[in-house]
């Protein structure tokens, strides 16, 4: 698979490492204090990816959420919201992160949102999500209002391409001057991302089952790029708990299906699934969504990983 972009992709690219420098978002100015051409502050981990990767030394990015905490109820000190106030741009993804927006709004800070990409592809995330639910008795009381649009573009490396392809353009804009190591960048992230997309492609390609058992339903995107169906405990809310009759439900689906799997997040308690998989007598494993990494992380690895963990758990050859 070849990405569709206005960037000539060159060189051969080995493992992507992040050449970005990460500021510690606690301190009162958490812009300015290097040489980089521009300071980018970022609301959650998959921007800030892109912005390392495409950025390099160029750019200076800052974290506005503290690695390892939870995007969606995460919230921002005063120093930096402050130091918001410096920077050139923010990545952000509107509607994810409540304290970002309303630190976008307080400052006034230029600001490059991802949203555009759920607004054209979410529909037909929603229409893949209600055509492998047809036959469930999903309700809407119990977290399951497919109506909703999934978030997580990022889970399908050929949408996170796509949002690079505008961060590249937002770079450039702000500092014409390095714009052609921006594109080179770029290409470089568009190569890995396609290697990436292909190793997905070819590795979920046969596979005994396609039905992937999740807490929560991180993974509509994944599932339309990859042709998986999801079916979660809980729906978009990785904090909401499944109803008793949920997990009745998922028990039955699980079964009839011959699953061996129920997929857990690092971040949020995989108590009841535990609980679930140990009474049916299967196992649990990690799926990450990636909203967040552990240090020695990133985007590429831990999308292998959940390559991995797919493979395994849908006994794929």
């Amino acid at each position: 698979m070849k990405f569709s972009t206005p960037l000539i992709v060159g060189g051969a690219v080995g493992t992507l490492l992040l050449a970005g420098c990460s500021a510690d978002p606690s301190t009162d100015d958490a812009s300015g204090s290097s040489d980089a051409a521009l300071t980018v502050g970022t609301s959650f981990y998959p921007l800030q990816f892109v912005a390392e990767a495409i950025g390099g030394d160029d750019v200076e990015v800052t974290s506005l959420i503290a690695a390892g905490v939870e995007p969606h109820d995460a919230e921002m000190s005063p120093a930096t919201v402050r130091s918001m106030q410096n920077m050139d741009t923010v990545l952000y993804l509107s509607d994810f992160s409540a304290a970002v927006d309303d630190a976008i709004d307080t400052t006034g800070v230029r600001a490059l949102d991802a949203h555009h990409i759920i607004d054209e592809h979410g529909e037909a995330e929603a229409e893949h999500e209600e055509e492998t639910h047809a036959d469930d008795e999903h309700a809407s009381e119990d977290g399951h209002d497919h109506g909703t649009l999934d978030p997580h573009f990022w889970l399908d490396p050929t949408l996170l391409a796509e949002y690079a392809g505008d961060v590249v353009g937002e770079f450039s804009e702000l500092d014409p001057e390095n714009a052609d190591d921006y594109g080179r960048r770029a290409g470089e992230l568009f190569e890995s991302l396609s290697t990436l997309d292909a190793s997905f492609s070819e590795g979920l390609a046969t596979c005994e089952r396609r039905d992937i058992f999740v807490s929560h339903e991180a993974y509509g995107y994944l599932g339309l790029r990859y042709d998986l169906a999801q079916e979660g405990m809980s729906g978009l809310d990785p904090e909401a708990e499944p109803s008793p009759a949920r997990i009745r439900e998922i028990r039955d689906l699980i079964e009839g299906s011959g699953a061996t799997t129920i997929y857990t997040e690092s971040k949020v308690s995989a108590a009841v699934a535990q609980s679930l998989a140990d009474d049916i007598g299967i196992t649990t494993a990690v799926l990450d969504p990636l909203e967040t990494i552990a240090d020695g992380d990133d985007y590429i690895s831990v999308m292998t990983r959940n390559l991995d963990a797919l493979r395994t758990g849908l006994d794929c050859s």
